[in-house]
């Protein structure tokens, strides 16, 4: 069992190092993602949504879902820490 699980490492080992050459430079001006993306950002968030900053229109509207799931979760942390701490003297 140990042998094939460690050949499945080594076999993902090697895939994931042989994909790594096809990866743009970190901070590559050229790369696509920062050709196009950012573009298309800047250019579509007031005809789209209306909003002047485009940070705050990408976080409310682009990726509102990724946020909201954001939100929940650090105020489900706030809440779970407010009431450790509300039981704490009567322990």
């Amino acid at each position: 069992m140990k042998l094939k699980a460690l050949l499945a490492v080594l076999f993902l080992g090697i895939i994931l190092f042989w994909a790594v050459g096809d990866l743009p430079a970190f901070g590559d001006p050229e790369a696509p993602a920062t050709q196009y993306t950012g573009k298309l950002y800047i250019e579509s968030v007031l005809p789209d949504i209306g909003i002047e900053n485009i940070v705050t229109a990408i976080l409310a509207s682009y990726r509102g879902f990724d946020t909201l799931g954001e939100v929940v979760v650090i105020f489900t942390a706030g809440i779970s820490v407010a009431l450790l701490l509300r039981r704490g003297g009567r322990l």
